[in-house]
Order: structure tokens, then C-alpha cells, then sequence
């Protein structure tokens, strides 16, 4: 099976304030996160993680990363420069790179970036997808319009997505109800 997720922030207490998270602590959300993400995916499985997967105490990423099942690929966000520095944490991604494309089901091309594009391969086609992280559950942006009215941008964000690694029809779903804020 294959998951997408982005924008966890483990170690991050601000982002509880900052996106109405349902968490009363740090430690919780941690937790939760770790928990949900584990109900899901099994050793075997794949995860593409759009960004932003930890914030502030880098100390435990190793810890962490082995608590997480999953084969797990990485396109870093602006806050995951902690990758450059721990290569113990780099060797336990199948890939880091700022972006990736991922040949998906009925020829179907998924562009993976943590920063959401307006236009990638395969965009004019029909054929082809944008998974991106970066704005959490935020719709007031300007560019927000641009990504409601296209169906194939799709947010794999924690926050809109169930704080959960989720699947390509779940994050399909869980983008068309956060579009019609």
C-alpha cells in the first residue's frame, strides 16, 4: 500500500496553537501521530512524506523514525534542513530529494514537493498529480483559489488528512471537503 503525509512537526508545541490542533500537549501529539501512522502501515508499505516532518528538538529523530513503519521517502520542507546533519536519520530513507515523481496507477504521474507548484509533469494532461505539504490547514492564502479550483493539487498535510499517513483515494477525498472551505 502506498501513504502520504506532510507537515507532521514532531516537537513542534507551537504548531498545536498555530493550526487548532486537537492536542494538549507536545508529547501527545507526538505520540498520537506515531500511533495513527503505525494503525495504518505496515513494514512493507510505502510512505512519500511531503516535508516538515520534525521541528525544534531534533534529539529523538532517530528514536522516532524507527517507531514508524513503513518504507519512507522524504521531499524536505522548509524545516527539515536536521536532514543534512544526521546522516544516521538520512540512511533511514529509502530517498530525500526535493522532489520526486511516482509512475501510480492508470499511468497516472504523481509529482511529490513539499511547496505545492502550479504546474508539474503531466499537469495538462489530466494524467498527473500535485502532492505537496507546506500550508497545513490554511485557506485564506492567495493561492488558495488556484489549488480549490484544480482537482489534481492535492494537500497531504496532517492537518486536513486525520493526522494520519492516508491513502491516494483518501487524500482525494479528504482535499474535496478542505476545498470547500
Amino acid at each position: 500500500m502506498i501513504y502520504f503525509t506532510a507537515d507532521l512537526h514532531i516537537g513542534h508545541s507551537n504548531i498545536i496553537e498555530l493550526c487548532s490542533r486537537p492536542f494538549s500537549s507536545v508529547g501527545d501529539m507526538n505520540d498520537r501521530i506515531a500511533t495513527n501512522w503505525n494503525k495504518k502501515v505496515t513494514k512493507e508499505d510505502t510512505v512519500y512524506i511531503m516535508g516538515d516532518m520534525f521541528f525544534g528538538d531534533y534529539s529523538n529523530v532517530v528514536d522516532y523514525l524507527f517507531r514508524l513503519n513503513g518504507k519512507k521517502f522524504l521531499t524536505p520542507g522548509n524545516h527539515d534542513e536536521w536532514i543534512k546533519h544526521n546522516k544516521e536519520a538520512l540512511f533511514l530513507f529509502e530517498e530525500v530529494a526535493m522532489m520526486m515523481e511516482a509512475p501510480f496507477e492508470d499511468n497516472r504521474l504523481l509529482t511529490l514537493c513539499h511547496y505545492p507548484m502550479m504546474c508539474w509533469n503531466g499537469d495538462r494532461k489530466d494524467k498527473g498529480y500535485m502532492i505537496h505539504g507546506h500550508i497545513h490547514n490554511r485557506s485564506d492564502d492567495d493561492f488558495f483559489e488556484y489549488i480549490r479550483q484544480n482537482p489534481n493539487i492535492l494537500n497531504a498535510g496532517v492537518d486536513i488528512n486525520g493526522f494520519e499517513p492516508v491513502t491516494f483515494e483518501e487524500l482525494m477525498c479528504n482535499n474535496a471537503k478542505f476545498k470547500k472551505k
